[in-house]
């Protein structure tokens, strides 16, 4: 496995959705997913968490378009937890939005927020389709039929070349930007490395596609980030497959759980090298194992 380029902790998805330069395709994508017709991109407010860190646990997307607050997230690996990570990333900006706003959350009045709408971009190969996935779904039960005061709602649409064409048709970029994910795994099938693959994309983009002059502009950058999220990928599914493997000598569920615990530890203390190794070498995460007392 190649060495995880730390430069680049964006998605490219991100760097052509979430930038101040591509306003007017933020507000493509918007309308697109929500059948509206705004015609300022200047009415956006980019309000993204900066300074996350890698192996997923970020906030790609994020923005207020008059009342509405949306939460966009990238995935290229099936993931069912979006929800809290959503809940978790919606808390810190309404944080964020009730300081700047100088909200008085204590007061008689109520506070008016933003409409939250959270939705999750996936274009991953594990075949999932359109969903809601719901934070309820999670939570623990012991068969009394009690209701969640919580609930999160995430919207995951496949964004894969080819489906949801209605939403491609309304958004060029994103649908330029499906065909580039495609061109870049059609690539690495034929032998090419990572960036190969990516380069070869890029040069044999139609002309005239909207996103095509950025990214070769941008070309040193959106290599960077293509190799992270491949590592980020071939990663986690190490992961799936050393969990299976404990699974079959501890029972599935419990080697899942173990490794799962251990990365979420090993993230939390920004450790991603050791997670790294936590996915490929077995003395290592038996030692890892020992470390953080996780039997």
């Amino acid at each position: 496995m190649a060495i995880i380029n730390k430069e680049h902790k964006d998605r490219l998805f991100s760097f052509l959705f979430g930038s101040e330069s591509n306003r007017e395709w933020t507000l493509s994508l918007y309308n697109g997913v929500n059948g509206t017709s705004y015609e300022n991109p200047e009415d956006i407010r980019f309000t993204t968490i900066e300074n996350a860190v890698y192996m997923g646990m970020k906030n790609d997307v994020s923005f207020v378009l008059f009342y509405v607050m949306n939460i966009y997230e990238q995935q290229s690996t099936y993931n069912p937890n979006m929800p809290v990570r959503q809940l978790m990333y919606a808390g810190k900006l309404y944080d964020k939005y009730i300081q700047m706003n100088n909200l008085n959350i204590y007061g008689k009045r109520i506070a008016r927020l933003p409409l939250p709408k959270l939705v999750t971009f996936y274009n991953g190969t594990e075949g999932e389709g359109d969903k809601i996935l719901r934070l309820s779904d999670a939570f623990e039960s012991d068969g009394e039929a009690l209701e969640p005061d919580i609930e999160v709602k995430v919207r995951m649409i496949n964004i894969n070349y080819g489906h949801n064409t209605a939403l491609m048709k309304a958004c060029r970029p994103l649908a330029e930007y499906a065909w580039l994910v495609d061109q870049i795994r059609g690539n690495r099938e034929t032998g090419l490395e990572i960036s190969e693959a990516v380069d070869k994309a890029i040069d044999d983009m139609p002309m005239d596609y909207v996103i095509r002059m950025f990214l070769i502009g941008n070309r040193a950058e959106v290599k960077g980030m293509c190799i992270t999220e491949y590592n980020e990928a071939e990663t986690m599914k190490m992961f799936r497959e050393e969990g299976r493997e404990e699974g079959r000598k501890a029972g599935k569920e419990e080697g899942e759980d173990k490794l799962g615990k251990l990365v979420a530890l090993l993230i939390l203390k920004g450790r991603t090298g050791d997670v790294e190794k936590a996915a490929t070498d077995k003395t290592a995460r038996a030692n890892l194992y020992e470390e953080f007392g996780i039997l």
